[in-house]
Parts: C-alpha cells; sequence; structure tokens
C-alpha cells in the first residue's frame, strides 16, 4: 500500500486537536498572570475597585508630587544645550584670565575658553585632540583676550525688564495687578515685552540671566521666569525663558523626572499696605489665609494619593486640584523658590514665621535694609537661611529703608548669609548692576563675594548653579569679556555671548592699562562697620574733630586746588615713595594751605600738631551735587520730612493770599543735618544747589546754594548763595500741552508779566538770572533755542543793546542730537553720567561701550559743549538724595570710560565748577575754599577714602579718622 504524500504546512484532523488545547493552556496562564499583576499593583482589586483606564498615569503623578526640581542626572552629560542655535559658530577665547566662579569664587586661572554648541567644552589649557573633536581651524571664531578677565554672565535675581517698560508707555506697563493683594495665579511671562529697549541695554552691562519679577504692590504678586536678554529668531517672551516649569507649554507633564524650580513674588510692609490701604497685619492675615487654602488642596491631594498609590480606587474621583491655588500647593511642597519683597526687621519676623507656620523655605529676602541688624533671626527661616538680594547705596526713600547701611553687604557675608546685589530695573537699570558689586566691595565686601553677589550666588539661589553662574565644562555659553577687572569702576564688556553666540557685531572697546587686571584696594572701614551695627544704622555723623591747628598730609600723589570756576594741578601722579616723601606734602592751618613738598613744610617744625599719612592720596577741590531734593527732605517718601512740591500754575489754583505771581525760594525750604547730606559730605561733596520741588509741573521757583555740612540756616556757611538760578521744566508727561508750556514761556519772557514772577523772568530777559530748563527733547530743546535767538532778536530790536538770554538745560538726554547747535548758542547742560530711556522724550541715547565708540558725557565735551554732571539715581529726582554720596563715582566713571578723553581734573571740574558756572555762579561765594583729603587714592577711583575737609572759609578743618 503506497504512503500519502501530504503538502508541506498540511495539518490534519488528528492534528488540530493537540494544537486547540496549546491555545487554551497558553490564554489560561496569560489570564493568571495579568490577574496576579493586578493583585499584586492594585489591593483593592479583589474587594471590587474598578481601575481607571489612567491608573499608572494617576500613581506616577502622585510618587513624584513630592520629588525636589533639579537637573536630570546626566545633565552635565550633555553635548548641546537647549538653547542651542544652529548655525552658531564655535569660539574659542584665549589668553585670558578666568574667573570661574568656583571655590566659593577664590579661583582664578589663565588660559582659554572653548564654546561650542551652546556649552562650555572646555577651560584651561584646550586641546581640542583630547576631546576627540577634529575641527579645522576656519570652523572656530578665534577671540585673543590679551589676559583680560572673562567671567561667567552677570545673573540679575530681581528685574521687572519687559514688564516695567522702557522707555515708559501707559499701554507697556505689566508689573502690578490692581486686583487684590493675593494675586498668586498671575505670571509674569503674560506681560514680557520682548520690544522693550532694556534687552539690549542689559546684554551691554555683562547681564546674561534675569529673573523677571512681577512688581510689588501685591501681597504675593505672582510666578516670576528667567530668561536670557538674547534676541531669538522666534522673537516671543516664550522662547526667551531658561529651564521653565514643564507644564508651561503642554499639559503632558512626564512625572518620572525631576520638576524644574518655579519662582514666586511676595512683598511685605509698606508697599501692599500702601497700595490696597491696608496695614501690615491686614498683609500678613492675607498670606496666611492665602496658604491656608492652599494647604486645604494640598491635604486632599495627599489624602487621594494615598489612596491612590494603595490601589483603593472606590469612590477616589478625580485628582484634587484649583487651579487658581496650584503655585501655593507648590510653595507647600518646597518645589517653589519664594522670593520676598521685605524691608525691616518685623517684616522678616512676620514672614518667617509665616514660613514656619506653613513649612516652606524662602530662596532670599529682596531689598532687606535692615538684614543686616537680624542675622540671627534670619537663620530661623524654615528650611534654611535665605540669601539677601540688596542695593549697594539705594536708599531712605521711605521709612523702611531709612537705616540702610553701605556695609549691610560686608556684615551679612562675615555672618555666613549669602549676599546679592540686584537692580530691581528700572529702579537701578540693569545694565549697570555690576556697578553694585564695586560699590559693595568699595565698602568692605570680599572680592571674591563681590563678584559672586552678581553672577554665582544668584545663580544658586535660582537654582540654576547647575547650568549658569560658573565657568566650567557642561555649562551654559554665558560668557563676557571684560576691559579690565569687573570690580574695577568703569569696567565694561568688550564682548558678551549667551548661548555661546557673541551679541556684538564690532563691539566698541577701551584700552586698558596693566594695573587694570587687579581689584582696587579698598580702604578699612572696620571703625564704620562697628557704628553701623552699634547704633542699629544710625550711626552720628558729625564730624569727629574740628581743629584750626596746623596739620601735616604726607605722601600724597596728586593736589588740586580750585582757582575761580577751574581746577589746577598744584602736583600730580607722584608715583614713587621718594617723590611722595619729597614732594607729596602739604601743610594746613586753619583750613588754608601754608606750605607744599617737604622742604617749604620743614619751616612750620614745632607748630605742626598732628602728621596725616595719606598713604598715596590727594587734595582735590569740594565737589557740588546738584538733580536731586537733597537739602529739601529727609524721607522722599514721608510727607512729614519733605519740603514738598510746589504748585503750578498751569494745573493748579493758586491760593489768592499767595498771589498768581509769586515765586516760591529753594531757600525758603531748607533742611541741614539730614543723613542723605551728611553722608554727602563725608563722600567730598561740600555744598549742593536744589529748586524747589517740581512734581512734574512748569514752574519751580528759585535755587538755593547751601553747605552740606552746616548745623542750621543761621550757622556760618549754611548758606552760600540764597538765589542761584530760575528753574522751570518743559515734557511732553505734563498735564498741559509742550506747545502750550513753550507760549508760557515765551510770554513770560516777553517782560509783560507782573508780579514776583515777572520780575525775575525779567531778570532772565536781561541776562543776570540764569534760566535752567529741565528737558530731554532734543525737539523741545531746539524750540527752546529757537526761542532764545527770537528773545535776544526782539531786544536788540527794542534797544539796540544785545542781551544774552543765559540758558542751560538740565537732563538733557538727547543734548547730542543738538551738540553744534548748542555750541553756538552758548548753552551748556547738566546731565547724568550714564543716559537711559526712562521717557519717551529721552529715548535717542548714546548708550556709551561697547555699543557706542563714545560714552553721552565725554561725547558732549569733545564737541565743545559746557557739561555738568548730575548723581546717577533711579529716574525720579525727588526720590534721588542717597545719590549725591556717589557723584565722585559718576565723575570718576566719565574719566575711566573715556578712553583718555576727560582728564582726571576735567573730571573734578564736570563735578563741580562746571555746575557753578552752568548755575550762573561766578567765582565769588561758591566755597572755593573747601578741599577734599583722601587716603589711599583720590575721589576718582574706589581706593580712596575722606579723611579730612579743609573750610578755607570757615577757618577749620573737619577730621574723620
Amino acid at each position: 500500500m503506497e504512503k500519502t504524500v501530504l503538502p508541506q504546512g498540511y495539518v490534519g484532523r488528528k492534528s488540530r486537536l493537540p494544537f486547540l488545547v496549546k491555545v487554551l493552556l497558553l490564554s489560561s496562564l496569560a489570564s493568571l498572570s495579568f490577574f496576579s499583576y493586578t493583585l499584586f499593583n492594585f489591593p483593592g482589586w479583589h474587594r471590587g475597585s474598578r481601575v481607571p483606564p489612567h491608573a499608572a498615569e494617576i500613581q506616577a503623578r502622585c510618587r513624584g508630587l513630592n520629588t525636589r526640581p533639579g537637573p536630570p542626572s546626566h545633565f552635565h552629560d550633555r553635548t548641546v544645550s537647549d538653547r542651542f542655535v544652529e548655525g552658531t559658530s564655535h569660539v574659542w577665547i584665549r589668553n585670558a584670565t578666568i574667573w570661574t566662579g568656583r571655590v566659593q569664587g577664590l579661583e582664578v586661572i589663565q588660559g582659554d575658553v572653548f564654546l561650542m554648541n551652546g556649552i562650555i567644552r572646555a577651560t584651561g589649557h584646550v586641546d581640542l585632540q583630547s576631546m576627540g573633536l577634529s575641527l579645522d581651524r576656519d570652523e572656530i571664531e578665534t577671540l585673543d583676550a590679551h589676559g583680560a578677565f572673562v567671567t561667567p554672565g552677570i545673573v540679575d535675581l530681581h528685574s521687572h525688564m519687559g514688564v516695567d517698560s522702557s522707555p515708559f508707555l501707559d499701554g507697556a506697563q505689566d508689573i502690578n495687578s490692581r486686583h487684590g493683594p493675593i494675586v498668586s495665579w498671575l505670571r509674569s511671562i503674560d506681560g514680557l515685552n520682548t520690544h522693550d529697549a532694556a534687552f539690549e541695554l542689559a546684554t551691554a552691562g555683562g547681564v546674561t540671566t534675569s529673573l523677571i519679577l512681577p512688581g510689588s504692590a501685591n501681597a504675593i504678586g505672582g510666578e516670576a521666569y528667567v530668561i536670557k536678554p538674547r534676541q531669538t529668531k522666534e522673537r516671543s517672551p516664550t522662547s526667551l525663558l531658561v529651564e521653565p516649569p514643564f507644564g508651561l507649554n503642554s499639559s503632558h507633564i512626564n512625572h518620572d523626572i525631576p520638576p524644574r524650580w518655579r519662582h514666586l513674588k511676595h512683598a511685605c510692609g509698606e508697599n501692599p499696605a500702601r497700595f490696597y490701604s491696608a496695614t501690615r497685619m491686614d498683609t500678613v492675615w492675607a498670606d496666611r489665609e492665602a496658604y491656608n487654602e492652599a494647604r486645604k488642596v494640598k491635604e486632599a491631594q495627599d489624602a487621594y494619593c494615598d489612596n491612590a498609590l494603595a490601589g483603593r480606587w472606590e469612590g477616589l474621583g478625580n485628582f484634587p486640584e484649583e487651579l487658581k491655588w496650584e503655585q501655593l500647593v507648590e510653595v507647600l511642597r518646597g518645589r517653589v523658590k519664594v522670593q520676598t519683597h521685605c524691608y525691616e526687621a518685623t517684616d522678616f519676623d512676620g514672614f518667617i514665621r509665616l514660613s514656619q507656620e506653613f513649612k516652606f523655605p524662602v530662596a532670599a529676602f529682596h531689598h532687606a535694609h535692615e538684614a543686616y541688624l537680624v542675622p540671627d533671626l534670619l537663620k530661623k527661616t524654615y528650611g534654611g537661611t535665605p540669601a539677601i538680594a540688596m542695593f549697594a547705596s539705594f536708599s531712605r526713600y521711605k521709612r523702611e529703608a531709612f537705616r540702610h547701611s553701605q556695609f549691610a553687604p560686608k556684615i551679612l557675608n562675615d555672618a555666613g548669609i549669602p549676599v546679592i546685589m540686584k537692580s530691581d530695573h528700572p529702579g537701578i537699570v540693569s545694565r549697570w548692576l555690576l556697578h553694585e558689586a564695586q560699590q559693595a566691595h568699595y565698602y568692605g565686601l570680599a572680592e571674591a563675594a563681590a563678584l559672586s553677589s552678581v553672577i554665582s550666588t544668584p545663580a544658586q539661589t535660582l537654582g540654576l548653579d547647575h547650568r549658569i553662574g560658573f565657568i566650567q565644562r557642561g555649562y551654559d555659553a554665558d560668557v563676557v569679556v571684560w576691559d579690565r577687572h569687573p570690580l574695577s569702576l568703569g569696567a565694561t564688556p568688550n564682548q558678551v555671548f549667551i548661548d555661546g553666540i557673541a551679541q556684538f557685531d564690532r563691539p566698541h572697546t577701551i584700552a586698558k592699562p596693566v594695573s587694570a587686571l587687579k581689584a582696587p584696594k579698598t580702604p578699612d572701614f572696620s571703625q564704620e562697620v562697628t557704628a553701623a551695627i552699634e547704633y542699629e544704622g544710625l550711626p552720628p555723623l558729625r564730624e569727629k574733630e574740628s581743629t584750626p591747628q596746623t596739620i601735616l598730609f604726607t605722601n600724597l600723589t596728586n593736589a588740586w586746588i580750585r582757582t575761580g570756576n577751574k581746577v589746577h594741578t598744584i602736583f600730580n601722579d607722584l608715583t614713587s615713595a621718594t617723590e611722595r616723601a619729597r614732594h607729596g606734602v602739604i601743610g594746613v592751618r586753619g583750613g588754608n594751605i601754608v606750605c607744599v613738598s617737604a622742604e617749604q613744610c620743614e619751616a612750620f617744625g614745632s607748630l605742626v600738631s598732628r602728621i596725616v599719612d595719606l598713604e598715596g592720596g590727594a587734595i582735590q577741590p569740594g565737589l557740588v551735587t546738584y538733580g536731586s531734593n537733597l537739602g529739601l527732605q529727609e524721607i522722599a517718601m514721608e510727607k512729614s520730612t519733605v519740603d514738598g512740591p510746589v504748585l503750578d500754575p498751569l494745573t493748579h489754583a493758586i491760593p489768592k493770599v499767595l498771589g498768581e505771581e509769586a515765586i516760591i525760594r529753594a531757600v525758603d525750604g531748607l533742611q541741614y543735618q539730614t543723613r542723605n547730606a551728611l553722608l554727602a559730605y563725608r563722600a567730598g561733596i561740600t555744598s549742593g544747589i536744589v529748586p524747589p520741588t517740581n512734581s512734574g509741573g512748569f514752574l519751580s521757583g528759585l535755587s538755593v546754594k547751601f553747605s552740606t555740612s552746616a548745623l542750621h540756616k543761621l550757622g556760618p556757611g549754611a548758606v552760600i548763595r540764597d538765589v542761584v538760578a530760575l528753574h522751570i521744566s518743559i515734557g511732553k508727561g505734563a498735564q498741559v500741552s509742550t506747545s502750550t508750556q513753550i507760549a508760557l514761556l515765551r510770554r513770560l519772557l516777553d517782560g509783560d508779566v507782573k508780579g514776583e514772577v515777572g520780575h525775575w523772568f525779567k531778570h532772565v530777559r536781561r541776562g543776570k538770572v540764569r534760566l535752567v530748563v529741565d528737558v530731554e527733547s532734543a525737539d523741545i530743546m531746539a524750540t527752546l533755542l529757537s526761542l532764545k535767538a527770537e528773545v535776544e532778536h526782539k531786544i536788540f530790536t527794542e534797544t539796540n543793546h544785545h542781551h544774552e538770554l543765559k540758558l542751560t538745560f538740565s537732563g538733557a538726554t538727547e543734548a547730542h542730537i543738538l551738540a553744534r547747535e548748542l555750541r553756538h548758542a552758548k548753552v551748556g547742560v547738566l546731565v547724568h553720567p550714564r543716559p537711559y530711556p526712562y521717557s519717551w522724550d529721552s529715548r535717542r541715547i548714546i548708550p556709551g561701550p561697547p555699543l557706542t565708540p563714545q560714552d553721552f558725557v565725554s561725547y558732549l565735551i569733545s564737541q565743545g559743549i559746557e557739561v555738568g554732571l548730575m548723581p546717577q539715581g533711579i529716574g525720579e529726582r525727588d526720590m534721588d538724595g542717597w545719590a549725591a554720596q556717589n557723584l565722585r563715582f559718576d565723575a570718576g566713571w566719565i574719566h575711566k570710560i573715556s578712553n583718555g578723553r576727560v582728564s582726571k581734573v576735567q573730571a573734578l571740574e564736570i563735578a563741580s565748577t562746571n555746575i557753578d558756572s552752568l548755575l550762573g555762579l561766578d567765582s565769588e561765594g561758591v566755597d572755593a575754599g573747601a578741599l577734599v583729603v583722601t587716603k589711599g587714592g583720590d575721589l576718582l577711583d574706589f581706593e580712596g577714602k575722606v579723611v579730612a575737609i579743609l573750610q578755607k572759609e570757615l577757618g577749620f578743618v573737619h577730621l574723620f579718622e
């Protein structure tokens, strides 16, 4: 019988049964495995609970609820930044002095920095081959630093850039909400204006990262966001963000990886109380009530997750959440950096109790003017000691800031509390944040801590120190090449890299001396530091000693005196010890210089009562301050301490008893012995000129020149000149049109107006009194120059005599546009050293290096225009009394930044004699005899300390040491 051959793969009836059995067996095993898995993972299953379809996702969310934010474990293995822009060149910075930020800011190395794919790939000795990189040299842009300092980019922990607009425009203000004290659900990113003028200017100051905060009107103002001020191809606010929260641009969040840090703005004290007509008690209650609501949500979430993770699904429902309180719940979970605007001890105490009650840490207290007085209290904050983000000298503008000390950064650092210098842009313009660190260093903050205060410490406080704030492999390629040591006065970026991208195509750089690589040797303020603590911020400021006796000042490097309205050199730049011992000697008796050089002074022999070694110091004329309300107020925001604003005839009804034609004199409102005036005196400002306070009106009145050291108005030399000049203000910010203001001025200059106003404008018309116009816009200045010519022509036609209308512009931010016309008209200007587009009238500025070849002031001087310097404040003149003490640094900054165009003598003149001249004062009665003695350096650097002031006209010497 033949065998049947079956086709390949054929299965007959007899073979099908075993196969089906196998299938059923496997299916049963699979079901059993699934049941076992479910039973193991969801214990509630056997009780009849129903597993929701997204159980795994819910459990992942619950497991991650309390995960601490931070970078992925493999973050530093990255070879490309998440912010890398395709097509960015590799950059090799060679021959640099590199401050890395590491080892508590003490590490400085010589070598190179290699930037690639938006990150730092190597530092020190760079060997591309050892890094496994086969790159042609033409693929790399090389920058030879020639030994210059390279640091990580500056980090601004407190900025309102993009939400508080520059120039100020009502339609671009997104800083404060008026919808209640608690608005934690708001987000600064939703109001960020990328067209703000501040972005490019901040970068020009070396700022590469900023925390953009909502304002401080609210007790809880909303969520803040970290940005880099680099223009992106997308041009959107979102594209500027650094490590934004995962949920910002997507509802899908991977809960298996660590979240990113978020930031919340709080405010204590006067701000929220003022904005909401409340008290500190109301503010703290509002905080407690809000956090209690958040705690309820958190507890509900925790209970939900206890059940979900245990597999108890029956009746569990949805994850409990409320969008309104979501941010505060995250605070309670320790996943938000709380940034808190607080000034006084009482505010710190209240907020620290809040942190302890609801158990959340505080990243930093901002402003914090009294923090240095309560270091032990700060250390009681829940979760650890917060950082203190503060100003160097911006203070005393309200009661909360009255006890500030310029030694606070040093005191806090010595107490082991992290110190951060911040801008509060546009309070202090973000571009000049480094200057805050420089001042802190001058007043005693150690070099490493001062640099760290604007770089590494804020990076750590942001929770971003894994990618910014340090120069090391794997970090963001945010680096700055400086023209000199960053703590030197006038330090300016030669180039700034953000994400490895050079921010300036053709930066304008400044030649630097060899000595520029060293940090300034700052003075010894140990006695002042002790006094600041002992007197709780209000140490006595009267001079320690006044003497008419003969004093010998030795070891001088420079000596300048004032003759009339010019500064003249007695000797300068005595570099060697031998030269200083022989020629750098000046004898003084009763405030008068009686001998110069060791040889001349030998004749006084036994008459010398004291010898003071100035250690390379200087004698120079006393400075003159103009441009703030110094002398008319103690605390700007406390009405009971100020003279108050004048009533403007264009916008107010003048009381009949005063008379419509009355004019206000500043001399009648003078206040002496204010802290700002005494601090200015100790900084070498021996006199001030101030007009009556004008709050945006047309007519200010008559200014006065006064002594900053006098005890009262009737004291000797207290009023130097009771009437100096007549002051008005013209601008687009007024309540009436510019053309209306010009029309009024034209009528006043016609000479037809009666009364006091008419009397003084007749003096202006005849050239006997100078008219000072506070004006910013070049267009308005052009109109005023035309009016000047018109009035002068009319007077000549009427009298056949030429009378020059003496005119000075104050503010004058756009003066460079009319340089030739100003010179021709003999009109000088009183300006701030570092112009900024605060208003539309001042938007066209000369920003200076690295953006333009020259700075504003040196350009005006080069055009033959007489320039006087006003202290750099905050753009609100009635708040700037504190800034007067920094006039010396402002003048020194002009000298340093000018690249040799402005000498030291010129720098002293623009801060003294030129101010008198521009306000119409001749050489008589202008305290020409006041001289300032500095130890260790002069007034124009960060090394000189004022130790004495010679008062020739009063016949004595004030000694401070």
